[in-house]
């Protein structure tokens, strides 16, 4: 079956095209590379793995219940609409959920893979297009990994929100070399990090957990390549300039946070549209969850040199300046700490197994 006739709302079968602007960019340097970018490069070549091998694929996945997460992660939990649901109607808008999720998930990959693509061609040191290099490889097993859940396990697809795709299209179609990096970079995969690790740490489902804590592994390298790239331009820029790329921060910032409200589920089911939007905008859940959404992106965006009026109160309105004083750099350690753990624990279940299995064959050999 063709992965349109999955989609929840007919999405048109061609392709959605972003107009190319700005200069392909190549660099004759090949020796003096920034040694921070080059250790990171080295690192990308490092954590290279195989989706169709890591990933224990036949581990089991309920479509009506994905990450298998309590009813009180639902953005409607406790409203009028939640409480009158029948429980089949509570497992649908569990699928619906899910599937609205992880699409997004798996078309801001798809955009994190073309923009990779993009910052290799356009930015003008070789360091940088080297690790870059290594990210588009990562961006490609997202893509393959989150397809095939989707696929084989959700069995529904959502189309690109509206949000999101407006603030890819706006990264891509920036000429200046930078802004693909601080759209995609710092603002989408700082959010899609956080989203990541929100979900990873609910999850009960063993499949959920392992594949997200694995593509955290990456995604923390990638808002890390950011950072220390994006770090050393911004020294340079006049007033202006930074003033100009605050504006699109903020702007960023709004579409990110739009992005997760969640508006095609409750149109797609024909709730009430705007009582829901309130009740998960008011929603103390939800406001906790806002809060987690912008702990990478908001002290990576400080830590750029982006901290003008203009993005702290921008911050403040979304509640979440307080993010700024999170720790990236402990972050992303626990985040290749967490994945680790879920392979080490699910070799040892794996081999707990396989234990059983033979103490089994010898029992029924003896018997």
């Amino acid at each position: 079956m063709s992965t349109y006739d999955m989609y929840t709302t007919p999405v048109g079968r061609g392709t959605w095209d972003v107009p190319a602007a700005g200069a392909s960019r190549f660099s004759w340097e090949y020796d003096d590379g920034r040694q921070r970018l080059l250790d990171l490069y080295q690192r990308g070549k490092d954590k290279q793995w195989d989706a169709a091998r890591r990933i224990d694929w036949d581990q089991r996945c309920d479509s009506a219940n994905v990450t298998e997460a309590g009813d009180e992660y639902s953005p409607i939990y406790g409203s009028r609409q939640w409480d009158k649901l029948n429980e089949p109607e509570r497992d649908e808008l569990s699928h619906h959920l899910s599937s609205w999720l992880f699409s997004q998930f798996l078309h801001g990959e798809q955009g994190a893979l073309t923009v990779a693509a993009r910052i290799i061609e356009s930015v003008p040191d070789i360091d940088s297009k080297f690790y870059a290099a290594t990210q588009a490889m990562d961006e490609a097993r997202h893509v393959e990994l989150f397809s095939r859940f989707m696929k084989e396990k959700i069995g529904m697809f959502y189309p690109v929100n509206p949000d999101l795709a407006k603030l890819l299209g706006d990264a891509l179609s920036d000429s200046r070399w930078d802004m693909p990096y601080l759209g995609m970079q710092v603002l989408i995969e700082g959010l899609a990090l956080a989203a990541f690790g929100v979900h990873r740490d609910i999850a009960r489902n063993p499949l959920v957990k392992q594949l997200l804590a694995y593509v955290m592994q990456d995604e923390a390298r990638h808002v890390a390549f950011g950072r220390l790239a994006l770090r050393d331009y911004y020294a340079q820029l006049t007033t202006a300039e930074l003033a100009d790329r605050e504006e699109f921060v903020v702007e960023g910032c709004y579409l990110m946070r739009n992005r997760f409200i969640a508006r095609e589920v409750w149109e797609r089911l024909g709730y009430d549209v705007a009582e829901c939007v309130e009740f998960s905008e008011n929603s103390p859940t939800q406001q906790a969850f806002r809060q987690l959404l912008f702990t990478r992106i908001v002290p990576c965006v400080k830590d750029i040199g982006l901290w003008g009026p203009k993005v702290q109160r921008a911050y403040a309105d979304l509640g979440v300046l307080a993010a700024a004083g999170a720790d990236l750099d402990a972050l992303m350690r626990d985040d290749e700490e967490i994945a680790g753990r879920v392979e080490r624990e699910h070799a040892a279940e794996l081999a707990a197994r396989k234990q059983e299995v033979d103490a089994a064959i010898v029992t029924g050999g003896e018997g």
